[in-house]
């Protein structure tokens, strides 16, 4: 019998990989989206776990499985736990996880890695892919409300793939928590402008990239915030309210069918008669391989909806391997 192992690697084996950096995550991304777009994948609709005692939305933990067909092929699973309060209650971040990666010849695991790292990477890039297509060529100012470590690495990812970006506002509720978050960029990205807002509405008028990244459960970004070319990356999910979805000149989503699911806004809105995949004007692979078309004018207001897809981690996970086998980094156990 062939000896059987699994590759194990820590956050910091992540990072060492490059996985610190969107370049890596930005590629993969896109070729899952063209996986997708194709149809060379399985992606069963993500089931969310919570206790019954369990009052707050981002309180949960999610399976979200996958395989990816291609040159090479690969099933895995991202297991994600989110918990509102770890920060304030207990210094930690929200989300946790860790990835596992089977080999689908032998559908045996070959492979598991810490996840909260890759994911919000992966978060990050599935906006900076959708950037690309969705906002208005050579913007210089982008928004951030909501200003945890996914908000940071949107940032990071805005910063390291649109040289052109000069400003950043940001907005949270707290308003430590986006000093904190200017200072951090600042230090590292040094010739920046940063205004921390006294208001969401003030993050977002009259700017052209706008990304939410909160916890809230309750709609507050209002259609008549956005101005003409606006791209509005809706990250969070629930921000904004209910007429933006049928306002804007574009709805895009990743997945339509992860989309509306959960009692999330289009969901709701497609149960009221008011929204339909008709209405919607693509999923985001079709348009990067060119069956429909991304921003068509300046004046456009175009909403990203992404749910969120396990593609996308399966995908960023197998590239993360694929280095890490070609420099022997992480800890090989065996199975057996």
């Amino acid at each position: 019998m062939t000896t059987a192992t699994l590759r194990y690697l820590s956050r910091s084996d992540v990072a060492a990989l490059g996985g610190d950096h969107s370049d890596l995550y930005m590629r993969a991304i896109e070729a899952g989206f063209r996986s997708h777009a194709a149809g060379d994948f399985v992606q069963p609709l993500k089931p969310y776990l919570r206790s019954p005692s369990t009052q707050h939305i981002a309180d949960r933990i999610i399976a979200m499985p996958a395989w990816i067909g291609g040159a090479q092929p690969v099933a895995g699973l991202k297991w994600i736990g989110s918990k509102h309060d770890n920060p304030a209650r207990r210094g930690m971040e929200r989300a946790s996880a860790v990835i596992v990666l089977n080999d689908p010849e032998t559908n045996y695991p070959i492979a598991i890695m810490e996840g909260g790292l890759l994911s919000a990477m992966r978060t990050a890039a599935v906006t900076g892919v959708a950037t690309r297509h969705l906002a208005r060529k050579n913007f210089e100012e982008a928004a951030i409300i909501g200003c945890g470590p996914i908000a940071e690495r949107q940032a990071q990812m805005l910063l390291q793939q649109f040289a052109g970006v000069k400003t950043l506002r940001l907005f949270d509720l707290r308003e430590e928590a986006a000093h904190a978050l200017a200072a951090r960029l600042s230090q590292r990205f040094g010739d920046l402008v940063i205004a921390v807002t006294k208001s969401a509405e003030a993050a977002v008028r009259d700017c052209p990239v706008v990304i939410t990244c909160t916890v809230t459960d309750k709609p507050y970004l209002a259609f008549d915030w956005l101005s003409k070319g606006t791209f509005l990356a809706n990250v969070s999910i629930m921000d904004v309210e209910r007429d933006v979805f049928l306002k804007v000149d574009k709805v895009v989503v990743d997945d339509w069918d992860q989309s509306n699911r959960e009692k999330k806004i289009i969901n709701l809105l497609v149960e009221a008669g008011e929204f339909s995949r008709e209405q919607l004007h693509a999923e985001l692979g079709e348009i990067i391989v060119g069956s429909k078309p991304g921003r068509e004018t300046d004046d456009e207001i175009i909403l990203l909806n992404p749910m969120g897809m396990a593609i996308d981690d399966i995908a960023c996970a197998k590239a993360i391997l694929n280095r890490a086998e070609d420099r022997n980094i992480g800890t090989v156990l065996p199975l057996f």
